[in-house]
């Protein structure tokens, strides 16, 4: 080897060109399954309530259940909503959290409950 120190600096290079290479996204072994974030794309929850005010702006309602405390959403143009979002009224909120509020994605009303004729004791009789 006339040049020792030429040998050395090319094995550096090459195995940290190698390392490089193999630790890029994409190289994965057959079998491995790549992990990838979505920027932008927010978890969802979603809760059921009736709505105790409303605004142009905001939601709020009660959830269903014992011991639950009112929630604030914020609502927006590019809110879905579905019916008639009125006080008393039972809705579902799909919403997300966003820098510690809550955003409605998509409200939908649910239609109150008729009495049915059967449960009344109206109709036909069975003998």
């Amino acid at each position: 080897m006339r040049h020792p120190v030429r040998a050395i600096a090319a094995m550096g290079i090459l195995s940290v060109l190698t390392v490089g290479v193999s630790a890029s996204p994409g190289s994965n072994e057959p079998g491995q399954a790549t992990v990838t974030e979505r920027p932008g794309l927010m978890p969802t929850h979603a809760i059921r309530g009736v709505v105790t005010s409303v605004s142009a702006s905001v939601l709020v309602i009660t959830p269903s259940g014992k011991g639950a405390g009112a929630m604030r959403f914020v609502v927006s143009p590019s809110t879905h909503r579905e019916g008639n979002m009125a006080v008393g009224a039972t809705v579902s909120v799909r919403y997300r959290v966003e820098d510690q509020r809550l955003l409605a994605t998509a409200v939908s009303t649910h239609p109150e409950k008729q009495p049915g004729a059967a449960r009344l004791g109206i109709g036909p009789r069975r003998d």
